[in-house]
């Protein structure tokens, strides 16, 4: 069992402790991670771009997802602090409840510990079919890399008041339904505030402003090894750093302590 469970994570939320969370695809960085005190770490389907060179997450396929959440969990599994795994779902492997199921099942027997779904209310069926089964769920609102096309590409979401509306409403809808965490990309920090204050559930925010319960980044962006343009949410933590375990612990003391995400980070009000 990992030493950072989901009731921990709950009890962060209800005490007002903000808490961490990197992507890792591999056993070694994981582990890294893990001895740096990050509580939990995303196997994403981000993995598409940033490991496998593509240009979209589309192609990850779900023996993509089952290999790296493998690695990731030999790497944590002697930690004395292990973190909770949550591991993506990649593109149409829950285009019904039971694709869900039996996906989420493999992931969970590779190690995760929670699955990440990307969309709105109407995956509450999906949500509530998993959680009915034993199986953790993270809902993934605002940006959703795999569906970017039909959202006019990777661009700020919720910025009109209908918009904002809708992703409250989902948010709500989806913890109704059984979801233990959230994930919120890329929305005005004042919509980030709103669904984090009205969510029971903890929030994870990745370009969401400040106010969410958690702050997730993908290892290479903070890294400063991933080429091409900026998002505005990314920190470079291993410039003037040492080490990639400085820049870990680094990272996850100014999550905790509220310095990241700093104003330059977020998308205002």
């Amino acid at each position: 069992m990992p030493q950072f469970t989901l009731s921990t994570l709950d009890k962060a939320k209800a005490e007002g402790r903000r808490f961490a969370m990197l992507t890792a695809y591999d056993a070694s960085f994981a582990q890294v991670a893990a001895v740096s005190g990050i509580e939990t770490l995303l196997i994403g389907d981000s993995l598409g771009m940033v490991v496998q060179g593509r240009g979209s997450t589309l192609p990850v396929t779900m023996d993509d997802m089952i290999y790296h959440t493998a690695c990731v969990a030999r790497g944590v599994e002697t930690c004395e602090q292990r973190p909770l795994l949550v591991a993506d779902l990649p593109f149409a492997a829950a285009n019904t409840p039971v694709d869900a199921a039996v996906n989420a099942a493999r992931l969970m027997q590779a190690g995760a510990n929670v699955v990440k779904i990307e969309g709105g209310g109407w995956l509450a069926e999906t949500v509530r079919h998993l959680t009915d089964r034993g199986i953790p769920v993270c809902a993934h609102l605002g940006l959703t890399p795999q569906t970017a096309d039909m959202l006019g590409g990777f661009r700020l979401q919720g910025r009109d008041e209908a918009a904002a509306r809708r992703i409250r409403e989902d948010a709500a809808v989806l913890a109704e339904a059984g979801a233990r965490l959230l994930l919120l990309e890329c929305v005005p920090d004042s919509l980030g505030a709103a669904v984090t204050q009205a969510a029971r559930v903890p929030v994870v925010g990745i370009g969401a402003g400040p106010a969410t319960d958690a702050q997730v980044l993908v290892m290479h962006d903070m890294l400063g090894v991933t080429s091409g343009r900026k998002a505005r949410f990314v920190k470079d933590y291993l410039a003037g750093r040492g080490s990639v375990a400085e820049a870990f612990r680094a990272f996850a003391d100014e999550v905790r302590s509220g310095a990241y995400p700093a104003p330059e980070h977020c998308y205002g009000n």
